[in-house]
């Protein structure tokens, strides 16, 4: 390409749409787990759901992968669906439900411009539940640029928020 672009600051990712092995497992997960709502659903094939009555922030189906197993952690495809959360007690409420129902392997981290976790849904697919923190208290360097890094989340002071 001969002209630089810039795609606009404004644009944002409407949803993410995830090749399923059991839609119904799926939505056991995202809904009753994560509290998404169901917003229409096509039989045992695809569901859509989302945050706020949104037309869908998240699409199952099993149209190609009825019964396939799970994805794999080392091969190509999404990392992870990042699901920001508005503020930090709500990061905080949505870990003490995982802690509650006793969900695998949770990993965590603090990147200085947020505070994540991290979960495999039923089919291995990464999953960050995350919130940023205002821009004003992001880490930057001298020269006023970014910078990021993977620090231990405290949570002690996460589950304080609640």
């Amino acid at each position: 390409m001969n002209s630089p672009y810039k795609i606009p600051s404004e644009t944002r990712i409407g949803h993410v749409h995830l090749k399923v092995a059991d839609l119904k497992r799926s939505l056991a997960f995202y809904c009753d787990l994560l509290g998404f709502e169901l917003m229409v659903s096509y039989g045992d094939e695809a569901a859509f759901i989302s945050a706020g009555g949104y037309h869908h922030h998240i699409g199952l189906n099993t149209w190609d992968s009825k019964n396939a197993p799970p994805a794999t952690r080392d091969g190509v495809g999404l990392y992870h669906t990042a699901i920001l959360y508005p503020e930090r007690r709500d990061l905080a409420a949505i870990y003490q439900r995982l802690l509650d129902a006793k969900h695998p392997n949770i990993g965590a981290s603090d990147h200085g411009v947020s505070e994540a976790l991290y979960l495999r849904d039923p089919d291995n697919n990464g999953v960050e539940l995350y919130w940023d923190r205002p821009k004003e208290l992001w880490p930057r360097l001298e020269d006023g640029s970014l910078t990021m890094f993977v620090n231990p989340l405290n949570f002690e002071s996460l589950l304080a928020e609640l």
